[in-house]
């Protein structure tokens, strides 16, 4: 039996660059080489396109340009079935690929971007879709979708660049009136991971610069209430029948669950929560399993919520490439239900394709999905 030949795609023109590399040198030494034939392909900051044999620790270290690369693109032309690599002499060669494992994060990659790109060339890819990706990426859009499985939510805020930039100080005002004094609040970016560009705010002089910071990430920004409580995550697998793990929960080492908290400090921890009523561990399961069915996720996805003090489920976001990197919930909740990253890993591969011949059959019929 021939293997597969997987693209693992990672790096990229995005602020979570750093984080992608090492979730990807994860990945890349969980695949059994044995079953699949590795094209890995990096993406730089700049958006250039690179098949390399770098090895794993040197894609985590971030030494993957160093030589023994070609550069490549994806042609969206589906009778092409992989990407193109230039060689010295302006020489042009076809690769193809059976299956994409973009293990990438933020902009161009979770937000459909990339998903599109390998729709059109009609080449199996692992995760969501494109509709999915988007509207998981925009947390704006998140909601109001959340809004159908009746979940509660945080109490927020929709800024637009356009109306803030206008009347910076009307919208703050806005802001302050809309939630009477109530803080700390968080800032977000609408479409941004891991963390990047949040701010706790503690008081409203603080509010106008947080928007600000926020905004250099994104369009429209979330002002949201803070939940005092803990913070769980489940992990998703599946496609239209999906499962979902057991419950984890983030020890922040910081003062909320930051970028320096989730990848560089040290202290912040996570774990398997067993100290729940069993009926509130399986309602929190319940509904990370339906909105990752309300918003049509594919393959993988990680939803969190918070367990707030007065005993509510309050969903916060879900992530359709969540981290892979070897500290990471995502890959540590499957570990901890009997999967190894090996077999994980095989799994997604498995329903890319599952989900490919599906689409496949439906579109000859005249349908999409």
């Amino acid at each position: 039996m021939d293997k597969l030949r997987i693209g693992v795609v990672f790096g990229g023109n995005s602020d979570e660059y750093d984080v992608s590399l090492h979730s990807a040198a994860n990945v890349i030494r969980a695949l059994d080489e044995d079953k699949y034939e590795l094209v890995k392909i990096g993406i730089t900051q700049k958006g250039q396109w690179f098949v390399t044999k770098a090895m794993s620790h040197e894609i985590e270290e971030d030494k993957w340009l160093y030589g023994r690369n070609n550069g490549c693109m994806l042609s969206p032309d589906p009778t092409i079935g992989g990407i193109i690599t230039f060689h010295r002499g302006e020489r042009m060669e076809v690769k193809p690929i059976d299956c994409f494992f973009p293990i990438m994060h933020g902009d161009h990659v979770e937000d459909g971007e990339i998903q599109g790109l390998f729709s059109m060339a009609q080449i199996p890819y692992v995760g969501s879709g494109v509709k999915a990706s988007a509207n998981c990426m925009d947390k704006s859009s998140t909601k109001e979708l959340a809004k159908l499985v009746g979940v509660k939510m945080a109490d927020h805020v929709l800024v637009r660049a356009a109306d803030f930039e206008g009347k910076p100080r009307k919208s703050v005002e806005e802001i302050e009136e809309y939630f009477e004094g109530k803080l700390p609040l968080f800032v977000k970016p609408c479409a941004a991971g891991s963390s990047v560009g949040v701010t706790k705010v503690k008081s409203y002089g603080e509010l106008e610069h947080a928007i600000r910071v926020a905004l250099e990430h994104d369009h429209k920004v979330l002002v949201e209430e803070a939940i005092k409580g803990r913070e769980f995550e489940v992990a998703v697998l599946g496609n239209r029948y999906p499962v979902a793990s057991r419950v984890g929960e983030i020890l922040s080492a910081g003062e909320f669950y930051d970028y320096e908290s989730k990848y560089t400090n040290p202290e912040s921890m996570t774990r398997v929560v067993e100290d729940l009523p069993e009926e509130v561990i399986d309602e929190i399961r319940d509904y990370a399993v339906a909105l990752y069915r309300e918003l049509d996720c594919r393959g993988m996805s990680r939803v969190d919520f918070f367990y707030s003090e007065d005993g509510d489920i309050v969903f916060n976001e879900i992530n359709t490439l969540p981290g892979f990197t070897d500290i990471s919930m995502y890959p540590m909740l499957w570990n901890d239900a009997g999967l190894t990253t090996t077999e994980l890993v095989d799994k997604l591969i498995e329903y890319a394709m599952e989900e490919h011949a599906e689409w496949t059959t439906l579109t000859r019929k005249g349908a999409t999905l």
